[in-house]
């Protein structure tokens, strides 16, 4: 057993089936069966991006008077805190370490129980969210033993293994979901708290997914001439927003990733709206879809869409994009990108979302296809790469990988999650807000090829590594190698022939 453990304690999320193997043996098969239902896998059994952990925590830590901790491997927990204050992170993370034998003889668990104890001070905190991490789920401690609250301090047990969440924008349904799940029980028990910033008289639609903070804004502009309130967005930022959410008349399922996320709001007897107020098209449709749903008037409807239809326009008309892009990321945002990238005038062959498929993106997948793009759920990297290199697109937009691809083929790029879904994407706001950084970025592309011919196979092959003077090339060397590659290449040609 302890050599098991020492095997797993060495393993990660690039271990993929191997983590996966050991989390059923000891006895996580419910929740990795849960996982392949909520969040399918594409062509890897492992992420291609960042820890998913680091969604998950980045909706803790955002969250007021809310601990977290996590439990993993040192090297994991230390990537996650640098990159979560990296992205403004304003608190501490917690960590309860382990080794071999806390892990065998259950001590983890026990550590975990009395870190929690510590924390659970009503004073300062609402909740507490524990995070597993690949090790711990692997290993099965069990934080669903944990006590559900301390002291009046909610306790939160969830596992993010890299090995069952292919993506952190899944990893943070999976912490939202089971926060909605706490709540509603909550609220099924007896009355519970109204947020800080009180309610709207009016009926609510409750946002799923994070987005520009002006975004709900615009949203709730668009919704008052139906006499109706944006409610919160979800992932919250206190734990009464969630009371309030499940309290909204419908839910936006702006990002349609949430799966646990919908299933708690489904099981509130919400119903579930897809898509988004994106541009001319996305928002006289939108508009449409929340008026069917809440019995409101076709002329409410209507003054509604020619309220800020002609605006929408107007922007798109006056910040035009000329040129051919590609567009990929792993945010669930990027079918909405696309839309506006369209309506605003380029041409966009090519759109690839790390995350799946789902009923709720099924409108914008329609919408694009319709209009010549190709849309790929569950894009790898390779998906992305092959793309780009196919179109040599004018502007590539993407993961930091395709970025650095596409600058070292002389084509301009731009980061997706930095540079393009921090944006305002709803309504007139949205409409125009792209135009600027995406024309600037083309209007490089001369100026791209220049600087890859100055540096043209600087740093590549025989130039790799620093030397002072010429590399020492030894073509006799590599003569003898490529003798051995043939032999060995005919060797197995006559061996598939027997």
């Amino acid at each position: 057993m302890a050599r098991d453990a020492e095997h797993i304690e060495a393993q990660g999320c690039h271990s993929g089936a191997t983590m996966e193997e050991a989390a059923r043996k000891a006895g996580q098969s419910d929740l990795l069966d849960q996982f392949a239902a909520d969040y399918p896998t594409g062509p890897h059994d492992k992420p291609q991006s960042m820890c998913p952990a680091f969604g998950s925590l980045r909706v803790g830590l955002r969250m007021r008077r809310v601990a977290t901790v996590l439990s993993g491997s040192a090297c994991c927990v230390y990537g996650l805190s640098f990159v979560s204050h990296f992205y403004g992170a304003r608190r501490s993370v917690g960590y309860v370490p382990f080794n071999s034998e806390t892990l065998v003889t259950g001590k983890l668990f026990e550590d975990i129980r009395e870190a929690v104890h510590d924390l659970a001070d009503p004073d300062r905190y609402d909740a507490v969210v524990v995070t597993n991490l690949c090790v711990p789920t692997a290993s099965g401690v069990p934080l669903r033993l944990l006590p559900d609250e301390i002291n009046g301090v909610r306790i939160i047990g969830i596992d993010v293994p890299g090995f069952g969440v292919p993506t952190h924008a899944e990893a943070k349904d999976v912490l939202a979901g089971a926060m909605l799940a706490y709540a509603r029980a909550e609220a099924e028990a007896g009355p519970v708290a109204r947020p800080e910033a009180g309610t709207s008289d009016r009926p609510g639609v409750a946002l799923l997914g994070e987005m520009f903070p002006a975004d709900p804004m615009m949203i709730g502009a668009m919704l008052a001439p139906l006499e109706l309130a944006c409610g919160p967005v979800i992932p919250a930022r206190e734990w009464r927003e969630l009371y309030a959410a499940l309290d909204c008349g419908a839910v936006a399922a702006i990002h349609p990733f949430y799966t646990s996320a919908i299933r708690e709001f489904q099981a509130a007897g919400r119903p579930v709206i897809g898509s988004a107020p994106v541009g001319h098209d996305g928002t006289a449709a939108w508009l449409a879809a929340i008026g069917e749903t809440f019995g409101v008037s076709a002329e409410k409807v209507a003054a509604a869409q020619n309220a800020f239809l002609p605006a929408i326009k107007g922007a798109l008309a006056q910040a035009p994009i000329k040129g051919r892009i590609t567009l990929s990321g792993y945010e669930g945002s990027e079918l909405l990108v696309a839309r506006l990238l369209i309506e605003s005038g380029a041409d966009l062959p090519y759109v690839g979302t790390a995350c799946p498929r789902t009923p709720w993106s099924e409108a914008d997948a329609a919408w694009l296809e319709a209009r010549g793009s190709k849309v790929q759920f569950r894009a790898s990297l390779e998906d992305d790469l092959a793309a780009m290199e196919a179109l040599r697109p004018d502007l590539a937009i993407g993961t930091t990988p395709v970025v650095q691809k596409a600058k070292e083929l002389g084509l301009p790029a731009l980061y997706f999650t930095n540079l393009i879904s921090a944006r305002p994407l709803m309504g007139p706001a949205g409409a125009g807000s792209l135009a600027e950084v995406i024309n600037t970025a083309i209007a490089g592309k001369d100026r791209m090829s220049k600087m890859r011919a100055f540096f043209e196979d600087v740093g590549a092959g025989d130039t790799a590594g620093v030397w002072e003077g010429d590399p020492n090339l030894r073509p006799d060397f590599r003569a003898i190698q490529r003798k051995k590659r043939e032999k060995a290449e005919r060797a197995a040609k006559a061996a598939e022939m027997i």
